[in-house]
């Protein structure tokens, strides 16, 4: 009876596996013309039809991938050091806030909005977040023509996680307190599926007790711009790798939880999990070739595109190749 037991669960497990694979999705090495700079904890962002890879510590050029010459461009540089953030595209620029400069442990918010123009190549200095309200390793996204910010840390990683989340309307330039997150975290990255913004990932960075990798968080908070509240999902659906520096993003009505850090592991993560609204349960997808954290991946024509990061936990080695999700 106990061999017929231990077949049966090695075949369920199988079988399970085998959905994975036979899912008709994997990720693809891109291997293109010449590569860009190596970084970590940068963004991406597309705009245009291009891609640009864009921040990370140190001063870093904006790296410009063209899709029809499949090869990166060297841009300008960023005005300062941009690090541990969440671009967003409006209107074909690339909008950088919630963002840090400087070093660790005590990396600083940057206080103004800084905005990319890739047409002209060229940087500017937008409004000035409201003091009260900065902070970096935040998650940023973008909706109905309003920029929204949600959690982060105020001081880099030594510790003030907040909960906090706020509206920004490029139109007017007027900054809006909306209700806090049921908990704060950061290290995070957000995204909107069905009205409904999603938190999951993240940690409460707190080097001051030298508790950093160590608390991430479980729980997946859930916003609801339909009435307006926030709501947490229950503990069944807490996110099943626990990691923060992941990134985030919607691709075929899911929510993809991509790649990150924990102190679980030397390597970088490199799990892809995804939440299905319709189930309501997490569904494992093909894993990263390379497992990464400390940067961004974008939706665009259908197929999710990561580049950049560290492949290991903390600040390196620094990556530059970038792979492809697609059907």
């Amino acid at each position: 009876m106990r061999n017929i037991s231990f077949k049966t669960g090695a075949f369920l497990l199988a079988v399970n596996l085998l959905a994975i694979s036979v899912s008709g999705q994997m990720w693809k090495v891109s291997e293109p013309e010449n590569l860009p700079e190596k970084r970590h904890e940068n963004a991406m962002a597309a705009a245009n039809g291009k891609l640009y890879l864009l921040g990370g510590r140190g001063i870093r050029p904006v790296n410009e991938y063209d899709f029809k010459k499949d090869s990166w461009t060297k841009l300008s540089e960023t005005p300062i050091e941009m690090s541990h953030f969440q671009a967003i595209t409006f209107k074909d620029e690339i909008y950088v806030l919630g963002a840090f400069t400087g070093g660790f442990p005590h990396e600083t918010p940057i206080p103004h909005i800084y905005i990319f123009n890739p047409v002209k190549n060229e940087w500017r200095k937008g409004s000035e977040i409201p003091e009260n309200r900065r902070r970096g390793a935040a998650g940023a996204f973008v909706l109905n023509n309003k920029i929204y910010v949600v959690c982060g840390i105020q001081d880099g990683h030594w510790d003030g996680h907040v909960a906090w989340f706020d509206e920004y309307d490029p139109a007017t330039g007027k900054w809006q307190i909306l209700p806090d997150a049921p908990r704060a975290r950061d290290h995070c990255q957000v995204a909107v599926l069905n009205d409904k913004l999603y938190a999951a990932g993240g940690r409460l960075s707190t080097a001051r007790i030298g508790q950093v990798l160590n608390t991430t968080v479980e729980e997946v908070d859930v916003y609801d711009f339909k009435t307006g509240t926030w709501a947490t999902m229950e503990a069944a659906n807490n996110l099943p790798t626990l990691r923060a520096g992941n990134t985030t993003v919607v691709f075929e009505n899911k929510l993809l939880v991509i790649g990150g850090e924990s102190a679980t592991q030397t390597e970088a993560h490199n799990e892809v999990e995804a939440f299905n609204p319709k189930t309501q349960k997490w569904e494992r997808l093909p894993s990263l070739h390379q497992g990464r954290h400390g940067t961004q991946a974008v939706l665009y024509n259908k197929k999710i595109y990561i580049a950049a990061g560290s492949a290991n936990q903390g600040n390196g080695p620094e990556l530059n190749d970038m792979e492809i999700l697609e059907k």
